[in-house]
């Protein structure tokens, strides 16, 4: 069942177009993120679903019912979107306690005092915070004053929760374990929420669907899975993941197998945009897919090793070839200096006709 229906949003800041046409819908029970670079749009789009931003054109609806309309002139002020709201810099009241900035929307709605205090602290005890309702802003962990926002979105139970970059504010241990914890949350209280984030990695971990915007366009929806393992353009192939990109021109073609050449080395590829021989051409390959052996496999080169990086639970490579630079990981560490042969698996190699 659809909750949101958001249908061919235009908006410009003066002669800036910022959204070209943007549509999607979120089902109920639905967690979609709106994924992309500085300057795509999507928060733009966010606020514009909230009641922020004011579109040109479109329409908004949630269950059905408008909450922007251009055609009928509709146009809800966000207070009477009844909408949850967590922003980036949380927004706490310093000067309220946890329980004083968790209820304060329902006393602007009027609630009375009672009922005010049990939704609160069901809210709270939801979130592992109900020991801390007394407690200030200040006296919190920067993981407590999240949920503390997140609470406050939650206690007067909104058809669908809006998140902007929820988890931008934590350091990067804390990020790990609060997406985990929210992506819990969320299916757990079977929530509907649109989410903001420029993290890939966050927006797979939390999204049932994930929208790559581009320019103020949806360049590809679809499933974590479907955008990390089936890009339909370049630019969704190198925004996902950590890739390697190896430039060259098309040498042959013979169905989808693209060989692709350059001095000294040949890759085969699965071709993804048309291509012609003699073209040039990007080949990008995920950097997991690519193997390092001490003996000549199938579409494998003979290439350098310039460094090796221990991460922790694995080592990241840098090899060089006939001035292609590229990385592979791997289980061991290896001697810089030396040769060794690197594997390029062709159904993980994907060919996009080279950009201007």
């Amino acid at each position: 069942m659809t909750k949101l229906a958001v249908n061919n949003i235009c908006l410009s800041y003066g002669t800036v177009d910022v959204l070209k046409g943007v549509s999607f819908k979120l089902n109920a029970g639905e967690v979609v993120s709106l994924l992309g670079a500085s300057g795509s749009g999507k928060t733009t789009l966010l606020r514009a679903v909230a009641g922020f931003e004011q579109p040109r054109e479109g329409s908004i609806l949630l269950d059905g019912k408008p909450l922007y309309d251009s055609a009928s002139r509709v146009n809800l002020p966000a207070e009477q979107r009844s909408l949850g709201l967590v922003f980036q810099s949380y927004a706490l009241w310093p000067h309220k306690t946890v329980e004083d900035n968790v209820g304060y929307g329902l006393m602007l709605r009027g609630i009375k005092k009672s009922e005010i205090a049990a939704r609160v602290q069901t809210a709270l005890d939801n979130l592992g915070l109900g020991h801390l309702g007394k407690r200030f802003p200040f006296q919190l962990s920067g993981g407590q004053q999240q949920r503390v926002a997140i609470a406050r979105a939650l206690v007067y139970n909104p058809p669908v929760i809006l998140l902007d970059e929820p988890l931008s504010n934590l350091d990067a241990k804390l990020r790990e374990e609060a997406r985990a914890w929210l992506r819990e949350l969320i299916v757990s209280m079977n929530l509907s929420a649109l989410c903001v984030t420029h993290d890939q990695t966050e927006a797979m971990a939390m999204s049932d669907r994930i929208l790559l915007l581009r320019n103020g366009r949806i360049e590809q929806e679809g499933s974590p899975a479907e955008l990390y393992g089936s890009p339909k353009s370049q630019y969704t192939a190198e925004f996902m993941g950590s890739n390697n990109r190896v430039r060259g021109k098309v040498e042959s073609i013979g169905g989808q197998a693209v060989t692709l050449a350059g001095e000294g080395w040949k890759i085969v590829g699965k071709g993804i945009d048309p291509l012609a021989p003699g073209s040039d051409a990007e080949l990008i390959i995920r950097l997991e897919k690519v193997s390092v052996t001490d003996a000549p496999v199938p579409n494998s080169l003979s290439a350098r090793l310039v460094t090796s990086m221990f991460l922790g639970d694995r080592w990241e490579y840098l090899f060089t070839i006939a001035g292609l630079r590229f990385r592979a990981f791997g289980t061991q560490a290896r001697t810089p200096g030396m040769e060794y042969w690197v594997a390029f698996p062709e159904e993980a190699c994907w060919v996009f006709a080279a950009e201007a």
